[in-house]
């Protein structure tokens, strides 16, 4: 047998202890001494160690949490932007000239259809009212006068006194004393009508803005400047923008059957804050066309708002259903990891008990749970606590997630880190 590495060192100690005694002193002999006595102590306690390994030892399987793999039926459901629109929405503006002499309404508040906002001076268009009746007055005598001169001669006419020529005059004007009485009754109706809308009245129902002008400003009806604008907001619409290239997706998935149309036209609404509005909505309709500058189509949703939290122009996500998955497969975020090439990864116990890395492509996240599109197989089990301590390869010893073991498993490593 060949002498150890130990037992060399050893000799080799001695003869440079026991061979240099004559060419140094005795107090640097001692200190020699000193040092290579426990320079051997070391290395002899080293080769000790070295040369009595456990033998048989190998290493317990890491446990791990996995669960297995199954499919569902579930409604599909996207997140796009929207904004809030006006149910109802009119501007009101004068279709009178003249100055205003009141205004009826605080800005700000709700107004009810038919409410009066504006006063318009209405002194001229109450002459002009006095003027067309008095036309009307004297059409009506005219037209007496006229009726009378033809009735005597068509009596006169029986008698030949007259002729018929003198009858036909008389005729033709009862007619034109009958269309003046037309004229100015036609003209009592425009001077009320203008009359009245001296008085500017809401449209609609609802919350009305600032004043646009103020007592004493001059407004015409051949230039009408909005008075102010006056919107419903309960209900409230909501437009949704949807890319086009996301609606082909969609239509050819329901095409090859991997979602199916939902009947559930129920949306709900994300504000701005992150916050769930505590409505649901009702998709009304789609638009026909896509906008050229966006490249996205327009949807339509309606939604109770009683508080008036909902405002027009309002930023909000829109959440609702695209379909329906008959098998989807869904996965906790936390079994999900990402390679150097960004691609999405899932570790798998194989049937020898071993870690298999696989990469899965993942669609969106659904209760904290990415759904899987490719990948996964129902039936697979799949590792979703304990993957810092693994690697492909290595032997486990799974443990179903929802058993008490596991939490304590679980527990008691995350302890020891």
């Amino acid at each position: 047998m060949f002498p150890n590495i130990c037992q060399i060192v050893l000799i080799t100690v001695r003869i440079t202890l026991f061979g240099s005694v004559s060419m140094i002193g005795v107090l640097m002999w001692q200190i020699v001494k000193l040092a290579s006595f426990m320079s051997m102590a070391l290395w002899i306690t080293a080769c000790g160690q070295n040369n009595n390994p456990k033998q048989g030892h190998t290493p317990d399987n890491t446990e791990v949490s996995v669960i297995k793999v199954k499919s569902q039926s579930l409604d599909i459901q996207v997140e796009l932007p929207g904004r809030s629109k006006a149910f109802l929405e009119a501007e009101v503006r004068p279709q009178a000239s003249g100055i205003i002499i009141e205004r009826s309404f605080i800005e700000g508040s709700n107004v009810k259809k038919g409410q009066s906002l504006y006063q318009i001076d209405s002194a001229t268009y109450k002459a002009k009212l006095l003027s067309v009746e008095a036309e009307l007055a004297s059409a009506n005598a005219n037209l007496i006068l006229a009726r009378a001169t033809m009735t005597r001669y068509k009596v006169l006419i029986k008698t030949n006194v007259e002729s018929l020529e003198k009858l036909d005059e008389k005729i033709a004007t009862y007619k034109v004393a009958l269309a003046k009485v037309v004229v100015a009754k036609a003209a009592i109706n425009t001077a009320k009508i203008n009359l009245v809308y001296t008085e500017v009245k809401a449209p609609i129902s609802g919350r009305i803005s600032k004043s646009n002008v103020t007592v004493g400003a001059l407004v015409s009806s051949d230039n009408p400047k909005t008075l102010a604008r006056i919107q419903q907001l309960d209900p409230i619409n909501v437009d949704i923008a949807q890319s086009s290239a996301q609606l082909l997706r969609l239509k050819a998935k329901l095409k090859q059957g991997k979602l199916q149309v939902t009947d559930n036209a129920d949306v709900q609404l994300i504000l701005e804050n992150g916050t769930p509005y505590g409505y649901s909505g009702v998709l009304q309709f789609s638009e026909v066309s896509v906008d050229e500058n966006t490249g996205s189509v327009t949807l339509r949703a309606k939604f109770p708002n009683p508080n008036g939290l909902l405002l027009p122009g309002m930023y909000v996500r829109a959440v609702l259903n695209a379909g329906t998955d008959p098998q989807a497969i869904l996965v906790p975020q936390e079994a999900l990891t990402r390679n150097t090439k960004g691609q999405a990864v899932v570790m798998l116990v194989n049937n020898e008990s071993k870690v298999e890395s696989r990469v899965v492509t993942t669609a969106e996240v659904i209760d904290h749970q990415w759904r899987i599109t490719h990948g996964l197989a129902v039936g697979d089990t799949l590792i979703v606590k304990g993957l810092q301590m693994i690697h492909p390869g290595d032997p486990v010893k799974p443990i179903a997630a929802s058993s008490d073991k596991s939490v304590n498993m679980l527990a008691n490593q995350s302890a020891n880190q």
